[in-house]
């Protein structure tokens, strides 16, 4: 089966008592499209979609969150309910992709013209767990090693369901966003192999650096 695009989705600002900001973006809808996609220098790269937390989310590295549909349909069955494209606030949810196999640096070509590059993992955060009302998920969601993946725009354009979506480039070093979230969260030991790999932001590998300065061989 070839990859594509099963929804696209943007949210708006959704009031709550959870949310630092006290509001969140995480309530993503499918939409028909065409919706456009450009590098921001703050937020979304989605057209219309809220971010509400800019500390936390968005801007130039995590510009697009993407989540495979056999990892939701998966949750679904182990969590006995339906979990709807968009759920989990990605915006592209995709079909036919290994989202959390793709290595970081690897790019997407979406549609006819929008360039992805795969930059880190999701980290899940009180705000994801208490959206989805399901007690213990950060933990939950931490040991299943499934967070989905960041994006940076390398090319704009418009994005739409159905769209094909081709691995244009993968990089060299191997590594990939489920054994970077496992170093960033459960796996100190693992470390070591983010801080050589450029195409991770910087705010991780600074991240890893300290971390592993403490992790004894």
């Amino acid at each position: 089966m070839n990859a594509l695009l099963r929804s696209v989705n943007v949210g708006s600002a959704l009031p709550v008592d959870y949310a630092d900001t006290g509001a969140t973006g995480i309530d993503k809808r499918p939409v028909a499209g065409p919706v456009e996609v450009a590098e921001p220098a703050a937020g979304s790269g989605l057209t219309g979609d809220a971010i509400c937390d800019g500390r936390h989310h968005g801007g130039p590295d995590q510009a697009v969150y993407a989540y495979a549909w056999e990892d939701l349909t998966g949750w679904s069955g182990e969590l006995g309910r339906d979990l709807v494209p968009g759920v989990f606030g990605e915006n592209l949810t995709t079909e036919g992709l290994d989202v959390n196999g793709a290595l970081i640096g690897e790019r997407w070509r979406v549609g006819e013209r929008l360039l992805l590059e795969v930059s880190a993992p999701r980290i899940p955060c009180r705000t994801f767990a208490e959206w989805l009302g399901e007690r213990g998920w950060v933990r939950r969601f931490t040991e299943r090693a499934l967070p989905g993946a960041y994006l940076r725009v390398i090319e704009p354009g418009a994005v739409r369901p159905g769209d094909p979506v081709t691995v244009v480039h993968r990089p060299a070093h191997g590594l990939d966003v489920a054994t970077t979230f496992r170093a960033l969260t459960a796996r100190p030991e693992l470390l070591h192999l983010l801080l050589d790999v450029p195409q991770l932001p910087e705010k991780a590998r600074e991240k890893a650096r300290r971390r592993a300065g403490g992790v004894r061989a």
